[in-house]
């Protein structure tokens, strides 16, 4: 078998087998829990509140906002965690000292990464569908747009997570790299009120990134062509949503090969040993 191949089937493999040890694990299990009873909990308490200018009720339209969001957040902070915390410890030195070691590694994150997706979306989106009414309005059809949404979704955000998880200079600095730029977008894309209420000029930044297009997707899938009518432009602009994503896609699957590349290449004891040091300072 070719050696490549080979080095893709073990990653596979081992991606599998991490995820089913996250569903087994009472971590991430509690991780699940928690998120469902925070996003349910919210959605509740607005269970009878109106979105201005329509009669939709508020979980019905934030609701697929959330999990848009969700899926830009996992499928970057996610990554960028996994790589940064194995460049730390040396996981990422002893794949490399593997033939196409590091292929068939990064081969199990994606995987894991994209399993992971199911129990975070599933957690949330089962119960709000016996809790709160009008979420899903269009059938098979929307069913159908979620499915691309995610492909998608998947695809323009997670190579940006690698890329992350590849540069920065310790698990430490994640938050700030990662996980405060995703939340400043989340907070301005429209997630959890209209974006047309937001200034202009912020709604023109949003639109550059693919946290909002990812809402706006999902909307698309869960929501009547009226509900369009508090969108920007009045329409949910589904082509555009559909090559914005594939462009990030496209830039994201372009630059993180040449990134975890040179990540690769950089790889040493003397290097793990720094980022070791380098974090017990923070502990201290």
């Amino acid at each position: 078998m070719n050696p490549k191949v080979s080095a893709i089937r073990t990653g596979l493999n081992r991606g599998w087998t991490e995820f089913m040890q996250s569903l087994k694990s009472p971590q991430d299990q509690g991780f699940y829990l928690l998120s469902a009873v925070a996003v349910l909990g919210y959605l509740f308490l607005r269970r009878n509140a109106e979105v201005d200018g329509t009669s939709l009720l508020y979980p019905a339209v934030a609701m697929p906002s959330i999990l848009g969001a969700l899926i830009a957040f996992g499928l970057i902070i996610g990554p960028a965690y996994g790589l940064a915390m194995e460049r730390e410890d040396g996981t990422l030195l002893r794949a490399k000292a593997v033939p196409h070691g590091i292929v068939g590694h990064m081969t199990g994150h994606i995987l894991a990464n994209s399993l992971g997706l199911v129990p975070s979306l599933a957690v949330i989106l089962l119960p709000g569908i016996f809790l709160f009414d009008g979420l899903m309005q269009r059938g098979l059809a929307g069913w159908f747009t979620v499915a691309w949404v995610i492909v998608l979704g998947l695809l323009a955000t997670m190579p940006f997570g690698m890329i992350i998880g590849s540069v920065v200079p310790g698990v430490q600095r994640v938050g700030t790299w990662g996980m405060m730029p995703v939340m400043i977008l989340m907070g301005i894309s429209g997630i959890f009120a209209p974006i047309g209420a937001l200034w202009g000029w912020l709604q023109a930044v949003a639109q550059v990134f693919p946290v909002y297009w990812l809402g706006l997707g999902m909307r698309s899938a869960f929501l009547p062509d009226a509900a369009a009518a508090v969108e920007i432009g009045a329409s949910w602009r589904t082509w555009q949503t559909v090559l914005v994503l594939a462009a990030w896609a496209v830039a994201g699957m372009a630059l993180a090969p040449v990134v975890l590349r040179r990540m690769a290449r950089r790889q040493s004891g003397s290097q793990v040993e720094a980022a070791r040091e380098q974090a017990l300072q923070w502990v201290k």
